[in-house]
């Protein structure tokens, strides 16, 4: 029997989902790869229940009569903003995830559970990592209930811990999500006492899709873009993990000069001087994994501790001509620790000029008029902006983000051709380049 590719688990019958999470929802389960996914499980048990496999593990072993190691092999998925896979794919195989692979939705790879810890520590672009722990198909709630039951919930859950536990149903008998989740709900509650709560920290995240049931972990918590260092936001902010993506897709390695010239709380800049840096973008803040059976303290010490920070010479550069918005970039910078490596100043579009230096990349996010200001009046601010850039940054490059197509040629920028649709707290942007300006 194959079985279909990694898709995301959202959460369809949760208000708080994001709203990347819902366009997950509309994930094919026939994308390709669908005939791998058998090769990365144990084989199917006569229960038809699959259990991750660990390399040198005889086949007859029940997975029933052993614990998860830190060795074993599952399958993580990494989830992505929607238009964003590409670049979280560049980052995770830059990054020695060995055969990371593009789904709808993010990135799937095998690994161990270090490889769970190391992904929320050092990946940028993921929003979440989520640990595979059990497939199986269920045509019906009676079989879902007992096939849930089969999973050894103490190789991953600590008894006495509150979970959370929600579902999703696509084209599958089972259409109930509520229902769904509360069979695996009484499993987990059966087999370890666990207290099931909406506001547990651990997450069990159930999918059934064309009557395959997915069972997977959440091992992030709350979600990767919370860095902990951005506490000071104002209108319409752009996510770290999402910056971290659009940087990577402009080219940024963390050997170029950047410049944004209507920063709002500095993510675009703090996430260029951090990757500059070398910082590790989970170094300040706590994960769900550590809550986990099997959570090694000692090992995940070593993982945590800082590698040295790399020297720049390099000023990320941002500006905005809300003196607000500047004082609270200054001071997210500061509680991230690259001050050294960035400048904020106020400063109005119209003043904008080439810094000293060699050129490098100009990323900004203006206001759309969707949210924030009037698309009608939006036109002669992007014509500023671009009539700056034209005949003040010979050689650099220019990343724009908008919702608007029209607003973008309103620049006057020679742009190639827009990136994908990204989705962006309800609305869908694209990333508009341009090569090095003459």
């Amino acid at each position: 029997m194959l079985l279909p590719p990694s898709l995301p688990l959202n959460h369809t019958d949760k208000t708080r989902r994001s709203e990347e999470q819902k366009a997950n929802d509309g994930a094919r389960s026939d994308a390709p790869g669908a005939g791998a996914r058998q090769d990365r499980l144990a084989g199917l048990r006569a229960d038809g229940i699959a259990f991750p496999r660990r390399p040198g593990l005889l086949a007859a072993a029940s997975p029933r009569t052993r614990s998860i190691a830190l060795d074993e092999s599952f399958e993580i998925f990494l989830v992505a903003a929607p238009g964003l896979e590409a670049a979280l794919l560049g980052e995770a195989t830059e990054r020695g995830f060995s055969g990371a692979r593009s789904v709808p939705g993010g990135v799937a790879l095998d690994g161990g559970w270090h490889d769970v810890w190391r992904a929320n520590l050092q990946l940028r672009c993921a929003t979440r990592v989520l640990a595979r722990v059990a497939s199986f198909r269920a045509m019906h709630l009676a079989q879902l209930d007992k096939r849930a039951r089969r999973v050894n919930w103490s190789d991953y859950l600590r008894p006495g811990l509150p979970v959370a536990v929600e579902a999703a149903c696509h084209r599958s008998k089972i259409y109930h999500a509520g229902a769904a989740a509360e069979r695996v709900a009484t499993a987990i509650a059966s087999e370890l006492g666990t207290p099931i709560s909406d506001a547990a920290e651990i997450r069990v995240m159930l999918r059934i899709d064309d009557d395959l049931a997915t069972i997977s972990i959440d091992t992030s918590g709350e979600p990767l873009h919370k860095r902990g260092h951005k506490e000071a936001v104002n209108r319409a902010p752009m996510r770290e993990t999402m910056a971290a993506a659009l940087l990577r897709s402009c080219g940024f390695d963390g050997r170029q000069a950047v410049v944004d010239p209507m920063c709002g709380s500095g993510t675009f800049v703090i996430e260029a001087a951090e990757i500059a840096m070398g910082l590790q973008p989970g170094r300040s803040r706590a994960f769900a994994f550590r809550h986990l059976a099997g959570f090694d303290q000692e090992a995940w010490a070593a993982m945590l501790a800082p590698p040295p920070a790399t020297l720049t010479e390099l000023r990320m550069l941002g500006s905005d001509r809300d003196a607000g918005a500047v004082a609270m970039a200054r001071e997210n910078a500061e509680r991230a620790g690259v001050s050294a490596a960035t400048r904020f100043e106020i400063a109005d579009v119209a003043t904008l000029a080439d810094p000293p230096g060699p050129p490098g990349i100009v990323i900004v996010n203006p206001p759309y008029g969707n949210r924030v200001g009037d698309k009608r009046s939006l036109a002669g601010l992007y014509r500023t902006l671009g009539e700056r850039l034209r005949t003040g940054f010979a050689g650099w490059r220019v990343g724009l983000v908008t919702t608007d197509a029209g607003l973008a040629q309103a620049t006057g920028l020679p742009w190639l051709p827009p990136g994908p649709p990204i989705l962006h707290g309800g609305l869908r942007i694209r990333l508009w380049q341009t090569g090095p300006l003459s």
